[in-house]
């Protein structure tokens, strides 16, 4: 069981790190060489670059969730039950893998012209979607480590998450930001410095709500 958990570790690291990865890529390089870059540069990566970078992107989402669910269910099995930190990180990270599948994958077809749609107005809901993914990735991040890892505060496995003022508040702030992220506004994750500063902000401050309300 050990050696399995270890494995099932292992993938998902390098699984998440796959797509997180081309998830900052796609945000913090790709979107700003889009605007920059020729009309004939614009149109190969749009047919050659970017589709190939997707498939790594979403396939990378897929296997993390995978992963990530072997390893939930190897900590229920081995400890009975999950601390904050797990309940919050793998909440975000389900969320970030529906994102990919559900709402990014399918309006970048349309805004790459693979299918037939609104490009612009698919363009503006892939890239939002996409922001609220990278405005989450520093607490996952944070979440993956504090569960095993911040002993004597909340972290550490085989405790209870039940009865956490603090989940349910990190919780509510998730859901929140997810609604806006599937027909709310970019507001300050427009801008690469934006989203950066907002989801270490982040990761803060629901690091602050589990360790102390």
């Amino acid at each position: 069981m050990a050696l399995m958990d270890f494995i099932f570790r292992w993938l998902h690291v390098l699984f998440g790190i796959t797509w997180i990865g081309l998830l900052y890529y796609f945000n913090f390089i790709q979107g700003g060489y889009f605007k920059k870059a020729t009309p004939e540069g614009l149109k190969d990566a749009k047919e050659k670059l970017a589709p190939e970078a997707l498939w790594w992107f979403r396939w990378g989402a897929m296997f993390t969730f995978i992963t990530g669910v072997l390893l939930l269910v190897g900590v229920k099995m081995s400890y009975g039950s999950f601390n904050a930190y797990i309940v919050a990180g793998a909440t975000m990270g389900t969320l970030m893998f529906l994102n990919v599948w559900l709402i990014i994958w399918p309006n970048q077809k349309i805004a790459l012209g693979m299918v037939e749609g609104d490009g612009p107005k698919a363009a503006g809901k892939a890239l939002l979607a996409s922001r609220t993914n990278t405005l989450f990735s520093a607490p996952l991040v944070f979440f993956m480590m504090a569960g095993p890892h911040f002993q004597g505060l909340g972290g550490g496995y085989g405790l209870n998450a039940s009865g956490s003022t603090g989940l349910w508040v990190v919780l509510a702030i998730i859901a929140a930001l997810e609604v806006n992220g599937i027909a709310g506004k970019q507001g300050p994750l427009a801008s690469v410095v934006g989203v950066i500063h907002c989801s270490i902000a982040l990761a803060l401050v629901m690091a602050a709500l589990l360790v102390y309300v």
